[in-house]
């Protein structure tokens, strides 16, 4: 049987991929757990149009990170933070703290997973931050502050 999975199916298959499938397994399982449904010419159809949203959804979002990483190129960002006297701060800055504060002072909507850190930021002084969206690559300036 042809099914059009809702759902990721460990060893079986991830959501929206179609498969064929034991009978039994399909409706003894799948079907009552909401994790399938049958392919049907309808369901392909519907299928087939969401992906088509995702894609172009997906498309929309790219171009809107690529205008916030073109909007935030070569920034210098400043963050105070509280540290000791050798420069050490009390509480690291990560990915998150730096997305946090572009959105806060910029209005660039870049998330924290595109915000490329090798290692959280735990000392005052001037940093490079890469960020990296798809092929694209933007750098800013991080200037930590006491």
């Amino acid at each position: 049987m042809q099914i059009i999975f809702l759902q990721d199916v460990r060893g079986k298959g991830n959501k929206n991929e179609i498969k064929d499938v034991p009978d039994g397994y399909a409706r003894n399982f799948l079907f009552p757990h909401k994790l399938a449904e049958q392919a049907t010419p309808a369901s392909l159809e519907k299928l087939e149009k969401m992906k088509e949203f995702i894609l172009v959804e997906k498309k929309m979002q790219t171009e809107t990170l690529k205008k916030s990483l073109e909007k935030i190129s070569g920034l210098e960002l400043v963050i105070k933070t509280k540290a000791d006297e050798k420069g050490h701060l009390f509480s690291a800055i990560r990915a998150k703290d730096i997305a946090e504060k572009l959105k806060k002072d910029h209005q660039a909507e870049i998330g924290e997973e595109f915000i490329v850190l090798e290692k959280p930021i735990k000392t005052v002084g001037e940093q490079v931050v890469a960020i990296k969206v798809g092929d694209h690559q933007s750098s800013l300036k991080l200037l930590v502050e006491k």
